[in-house]
């Protein structure tokens, strides 16, 4: 690891830590670098907020996207106090940031509580396998949707 890499992880962990002493979320923190410089920073606010959305990483994303006017962080780096869970590792390639850099796996957050291993063990079944009730239900209009977005001529594709 560089002097930088570790800079950027000790922030996250910080902010990690600041956050779990604060009781305004769990103990996560991440923040997004473009060229050297974190331009945006995210605690855990899923308990304060009321929003099971609210993960470091996802805060994180949404305050650089902003800054930057943008919905792709190409260019950008985030790091994380702990490895994301998949929600937050979908936001993560979907924001198309180019490298993640985390501290603590997710085997230590389920030790300490934070266990996402159904997800991950759910997520490659068929979604009729899932332990969440999930029904397929073709209609007669379901293509609808995507081909109004074909047509229009100035989308902006992501």
């Amino acid at each position: 690891m560089n002097l930088a890499e570790d800079r950027y992880l000790l922030a996250a962990l910080r902010l990690a830590e600041d956050n779990a002493r604060s009781g305004r979320g769990g103990p996560f923190g991440a923040v997004v670098v473009r060229a050297g410089e974190i331009i945006a920073e995210g605690v855990n606010l899923v308990t304060g907020s009321g929003d099971p959305t609210a993960h470091a990483e996802v805060v994180a994303i949404r305050e650089a996207c902003r800054r930057l006017r943008t919905f792709n962080l190409q260019g950008c780096e985030i790091y994380t106090s702990c490895e994301p869970c998949p929600m937050c590792l979908g936001a993560i390639y979907w924001a198309r940031l180019d490298r993640l850099v985390f501290a603590a796996t997710r085997q230590a957050a389920a030790a300490a509580g934070f266990d996402d291993a159904v997800i991950y063990d759910e997520l490659p079944l068929a979604p009729e396998r899932r332990s969440l009730p999930t029904y397929h239900r073709p209609h007669p209009e379901q293509e609808r949707p995507f081909a109004a977005w074909a047509s229009l001529a100035d989308r902006r594709d992501y």
